[in-house]
């Protein structure tokens, strides 16, 4: 283990930064050495929080990691607590140079790493083997949770050790929206990303018959077939057909419990991680996530694109601020045009709501020390780590490319997620400062702390912690463990979400038109 560093009470993050952030909390009255100078805070600063290092006049920009964050609405001293009551958020000009820090491709690396995980024999490589019950609208949720609890409190599936559960995919979309239209066409990518799922060893659709997103429209658009290889088409149930929720329940349980053995012939074997396609996002993110967690985490994507693998970020709105520096590390410039030209779809689609960007920050990421979305924003695109952009895809499109790849999705963690996975995530790494307890079946979900106040409180549900850097811990040391949490999570260990049997309530699909 390397040897710990000794960590000040404020971190000045780059020479240009006219803010330092607290590692711990500050007290008033006490000087504190912040490269050199002697700085005693005006008011209590708490963890995470930002105190200024220079004199800031009205109208001047506030900088950290070498990035505007945002501009001065009042004069502020040195000492002065930075936050919302004294920045604000205006539009600045991003130089988007394309290319113009386009990094080498990691060297090859002196070990080539393997996870025991599930071999589809069709370029499917999943790390769980769950059955789904995939519901085309609202009105079938409740049918499909009533088939999956039926297996969950039977003892049926013990005898059954290779199947990892039976799974309900459930949301409240589905009718009210366009035939064909933009939100009808999405849905069915997304369910369709669920099925055809490497870690999804087979599924049954359950429909109601009377709603918009008809399971014939599903199959055909996304041209779904049963994963045994006989390219038939998917069992679909409906509720109207089979003559209510009973009857249907019964036919789903028969359904399912004859795919049980074949579904329990699927073993663990081992594969190249180079199969490993990484879903990462933030959530309840606070002022330490731009500097433990997900710096972390851009290390561990690092370490895994080396080996051949994928590591997806989403959340586009929480991009918002610091796009300006993917670009500039995009592979073409027709890749990083495509991030810029989601950029200005979101400038539009909240503008025709009147919404504004810079309300995406919570009151606990407020809280936890975040001020504008720009600070958000470069704070979570660390995650991504350094290497190359190689592309960006819509929502819930399937990951081809291997590398670095944003996915533009909103910000909100259930819907990113979602799309996240629908697109071939078979990994998760989320990382929290607040104390998100996210999960998403089927895929494993990683939780990681950025601060070890809170991964002390919340130790049951967080599976690392990256406080252990503003401790002293080096964020290289953090970001090798992460990367071997993943190998063994896609090896089968169970992540404290899974113990916790969170992950089916979290599917959430993007609706982006108007509910009719």
């Amino acid at each position: 283990m390397a040897s710990k560093i000794e960590i000040p009470p404020a971190i000045h993050l780059r020479p240009e930064d006219n803010v330092a952030i607290a590692t711990r909390t500050l007290e008033t009255g006490v000087s504190i050495d912040v490269g050199g100078d002697k700085i005693a805070p005006s008011k209590r600063i708490g963890l995470g929080h930002k105190m200024a290092l220079k004199h800031i006049k009205k109208g001047e920009t506030v900088i950290k990691y070498g990035q505007i964050i945002g501009f001065a609405t009042t004069d502020i001293n040195p000492g002065d607590h930075v936050h919302v009551h004294n920045i604000g958020a205006e539009n600045f000009a991003r130089d988007y140079a394309f290319c113009a820090d386009l990094p080498p491709h990691p060297a090859k690396p002196s070990e080539l790493r393997h996870f025991m995980g599930y071999d589809r024999g069709d370029g499917r490589y999943g790390t769980r083997n769950y059955i789904a019950i995939i519901s085309t609208v609202n009105c079938s949720s409740s049918t499909s949770k009533y088939i999956s609890e039926r297996f969950r409190a039977s003892d049926l599936l013990k005898q059954y050790p290779n199947v990892d559960g039976v799974v309900a995919i459930t949301h409240k979309a589905g009718c009210a929206m366009q035939y064909n239209g933009p939100d009808h066409n999405q849905l069915d990518l997304t369910l369709a990303g669920f099925a055809k799922h490497a870690n999804v060893a087979a599924y049954i659709l359950i429909g109601l018959g009377c709603e918009t997103g008809q399971a014939i429209h599903l199959i055909e658009n996304q041209n779904l077939i049963q994963l045994n290889g006989t390219k038939n088409k998917p069992l679909v149930l409906s509720i109207q057909e089979c003559g209510g929720i009973k009857k249907t329940v019964d036919a789903g349980i028969k359904a399912i419990a004859e795919l049980l053995p074949s579904v329990n012939q699927h073993k663990r074997v081992k594969i190249s991680a180079d199969k490993i396609i990484l879903g990462t996002n933030c959530g309840g993110s606070d002022g330490n996530s731009g500097i433990t967690a997900n710096p972390a985490l851009g290390i561990a994507s690092d370490l895994l694109i080396a080996q051949g693998g994928t590591s997806i970020i989403g959340e586009t709105t929480e991009i918002y601020g610091a796009e300006h520096l993917l670009t500039r590390r995009a592979i073409s410039k027709e890749v990083g045009q495509k991030l810029v030209d989601r950029i200005k779809w979101w400038e539009w689609y909240t503008g025709i709501f009147g919404a504004e960007i810079n309300n995406n920050p919570s009151p606990g990421n407020k809280d936890g020390g975040l001020t504008t979305i720009f600070e958000k924003s470069l704070g979570a695109i660390a995650k991504g780590g350094s290497t190359a952009m190689v592309d960006v895809v819509r929502y819930a499109e399937p990951v081809k490319a291997k590398g670095f790849v944003v996915m533009d999705t909103p910000g909100y963690d259930p819907v990113s997620m979602t799309g996240i996975v629908a697109g071939g995530a078979n990994v998760l790494v989320f990382t929290t400062g607040r104390g998100s307890v996210f999960g998403c079946k089927p895929a494993p979900s990683i939780k990681v702390a950025t601060n070890s106040p809170m991964y002390n409180h919340m130790i049951d549900d967080m599976d690392i912690n990256a406080g252990v850097i503003l401790e002293g811990t080096p964020v290289e040391e953090v970001g090798k463990q992460i990367f071997e949490e993943i190998l063994e999570v896609a090896s089968g260990k169970k992540t404290k979400s899974e113990i916790n049997g969170v992950g089916e309530e979290e599917f959430a699909p993007w609706s982006i038109g108007p509910t009719l």
